[in-house]
């Protein structure tokens, strides 16, 4: 992935449990702070969610996009956004690495919005929603687990 933010969180479950929960998007406005909606458009043979429709609330503003899914069970899951009014390009990536107890969570995240925004605002902004994203699905795993 070209330049973007990733951080690292160690989560006290099996990869495959964490994969679980990360590959529930349906259930991302359960959880995931400032998701406010999830429409799957499409999903393959074992009901993972290829093509997902989101809102979020993008902190400056509510910003709409569609995602594209691939699957690497339990080890990754990745995606990147078609190209739209908000978002003009964005790829991301969960990791999940076995520990001796627990699994590392790596998160990659790249966005290029599609609106003007100086670039050290949308790097902080990449930085808050990663580090939001892995706390929320640490606290979500912990709880169904």
């Amino acid at each position: 992935m070209a330049e973007g933010t990733v951080q690292t969180i160690e989560i006290p479950a099996a990869p495959q449990d964490i994969f679980q929960v990360a590959a529930a998007v349906a259930e991302y406005p359960d959880w995931a702070d400032g998701v406010r909606s999830v429409e799957i458009l499409e999903e393959d043979n074992a009901g993972h969610a290829l093509r997902v429709h989101f809102t979020v609330d993008g902190m400056v503003k509510e910003i709409s996009y569609t995602l594209v899914y691939s699957y690497d069970e339990p080890h990754r899951i990745s995606w990147t956004a078609e190209p739209g009014p908000d978002i003009k390009e964005m790829e991301g990536s969960y990791e999940f690495t076995q520990l001796d107890e627990g699994t590392e969570v790596v998160y990659a995240l790249r966005a290029e919005p599609a609106f003007k925004i100086p670039g050290f605002l949308k790097k902080q902004v990449e930085k808050q929603i990663v580090g939001t994203a892995l706390r929320g699905l640490r606290r979500r795993v912990e709880a169904v687990t």
